[in-house]
């Protein structure tokens, strides 16, 4: 996952101003974390024949963006601050991330139907904040009406339309009244993560910080271009927990670096650049999953360039997406027939597919009377990204299309000077809400759902087929799933024929790790690594 799922609407301005400054704060962690590193390059067992003893010794690994943003998983959208919050922080029922199966984390009990639209939900007993505090349905209702709450506009409360309101019975069963049946209630529950009322409502900028939550990990320190310190919880009693002392995720943006630290330094780093599979292949455990996670083009559709229809699909039309994934990624993605990739539970073929057909292209400019336009294509600094855009602006100025490249680091990308101002022309990014769910609702809705995407950044929102895509997701949600991956097919298609943004293609994600030394690690089908209920042999 890229930093694309910075949102800088969703920043408060002096909480993240603060984090910047969390080198400076948190000195003594930084040193802290260091000795971990200093002591233990390598993680080390604690026993003396080479086997660790379960629940102790370290962890390392080696992760690829830096932090842009705090924790609080109300706001926290960065790829990295998401994948620490996995360790950190429990929903009610949570889903694996390398299987993305659901399982029980603080409910005690798959959620009861009392009808239709009612749900009642019994705790964990004696489950506890890191702070010691008990987790009570006080917390829990406290957690999703923050994120229900517009005025602080948080992301993930376009995943959950269909909650009317949620009450505490007691102090351990929380009731869930929905506005509509919606029949994936226990899996979607998942992206809302609990957190400790008190504790947030008393400090919420030292909270984003220092998060509080009831994981098997507790965050020690985060230094945003070093690393982050995690320790053992040891008053977990949830399904998955700790299985060593103490885990440092080393901040390796540097894709040199992250390569060079496996297995001396880590044990596990994500994101292997395409040309070193083969190399780390040899000394470590490789492997390419298939993901959703894309690569897309955004359009700026208020502007009189991209109001019209068929100049976005010419620029589709231009790239020959095929070559540029054997040329920049060594072939190493798919290029998309549909905004799912193929294999997933909602594929469907798109009524519009985009194959390389220059001719196509230099016709529907024409027609459009933009034959001789120019365009700036603003893009992240994501490396694998960075190797494709040059041969995009290639195709396009070989059509006719002036073509100036725009590369950014992903928060200025995102900023309201940029994308999220719409001060921009096309922006070429990585993005994979998969890590939140694996649902067709859940994918969809991420960039065509609600005003963030399509009305913040894209300006599509005032088009009748904005609003059609509206109703069909709201009918979508309160079908089984099958007849949901019809409405989604019919989504698709409108989406591959206007193409505010679309995908160019579905990557795969290398992963290297020292099976040697991890017991139970999984590479994972969405960007991050995960360390739930892995141990160190």
């Amino acid at each position: 996952m890229s930093n694309t799922f910075e949102r800088s609407g969703l920043v408060k301005d002096s909480s993240r101003r603060n984090f910047l400054k969390l080198a400076g704060v948190m000195g003594a962690a930084t040193a802290f974390a260091g000795s971990i590193s200093a002591c233990s390059p390598g993680g080390s067992p604690s026993s003396d024949d080479g086997a660790s003893e379960e629940g102790t010794g370290s962890m390392e690994a080696g992760i690829s963006y830096q932090l842009s943003t705090g924790f609080d998983p109300m706001l926290a959208t960065g790829a990295t601050p998401l994948a620490a919050n996995l360790h950190v922080f429990e929903a009610l029922v949570d889903l694996h991330p390398a299987t993305r199966e659901p399982y029980l984390a603080l409910a005690a009990e798959d959620p009861t139907m009392v009808d239709d639209t009612t749900y009642e939900v019994q705790l964990r007993d004696g489950a506890t904040f890191h702070n010691d505090e008990p987790v009570t349905a006080s917390d829990v209702v406290f957690s999703f009406e923050r994120v229900l709450d517009p005025a602080n506009e948080s992301l993930f409360a376009g995943f959950i339309p269909f909650i009317d309101t949620v009450t505490a019975t007691d102090d351990s069963t929380v009731t869930f009244s929905l506005k509509y049946p919606f029949p994936a209630f226990k899996e979607r529950i998942s992206v809302i993560k609990i957190v400790p009322e008190a504790a947030v409502s008393a400090d919420p900028e030292a909270f984003d910080l220092a998060p509080i939550g009831s994981g098997p990990f507790r965050l020690l320190s985060a230094v945003k271009e070093d690393r982050i310190v995690f320790e053992k919880f040891d008053a977990y009693n949830g399904e998955y927990p700790a299985r060593v002392q103490d885990m440092t995720w080393l901040l390796l943006s540097d894709p040199a670096a992250r390569v060079a630290s496996v297995p001396s330094r880590t044990q596990a780093i994500e994101d292997v650049p395409y040309l070193d599979v083969d190399q780390l292949a040899s000394k470590v455990d490789v492997e390419s999953v298939q993901s959703f996670g894309l690569l897309f083009l955004m359009f700026n559709c208020e502007s009189d360039k991209f109001s019209d229809k068929r100049v976005r699909q010419a620029l589709h039309y231009a790239i020959d997406t095929e070559a540029a994934i054997e040329k920049a990624l060594l072939g190493n993605a798919a290029a998309a027939t549909s905004y799912f990739q193929e294999g997933h539970p909602s594929y469907s073929d798109a009524s519009r597919g985009y194959g390389y057909d220059a001719e196509k292209a230099k016709s529907l400019l024409e027609e459009a009377g933009m034959a001789d336009m120019s365009v700036t294509l603003t893009s992240t600094d994501t490396g694998w990204v960075a190797r494709i855009v040059p041969l995009i602006k290639e195709y396009w100025d070989a059509i006719g299309v002036t073509t100036t490249l725009e590369i950014l680091q992903s928060a200025a990308v995102y900023a309201p000077e940029k994308v999220g101002g719409k001060n921009y022309d096309i922006l070429c990014a990585p993005g994979d809400p998969s890590v939140f769910g694996n649902d067709g609702d859940i994918l969809l809705s991420w960039f065509y759902r609600g005003p963030t995407w399509m009305e913040d950044r894209a300006g599509w929102n005032t088009t009748p087929e904005y609003t059609d895509v509206q109703n069909k997701l709201d009918e979508a949600a309160q079908l089984d799933t099958e007849e949901a991956k019809a409405v989604h097919a019919e989504v698709v298609d409108i989406v591959s024929e206007e193409v505010p943004l679309y995908p160019l293609l579905h990557r795969q994600l290398p992963t290297a790790w020292d099976g040697d030394a991890l017991d139970g690690f999984q590479p994972l089908p969405t960007t991050g690594l995960s360390f739930i209920g892995v141990g160190r042999n």
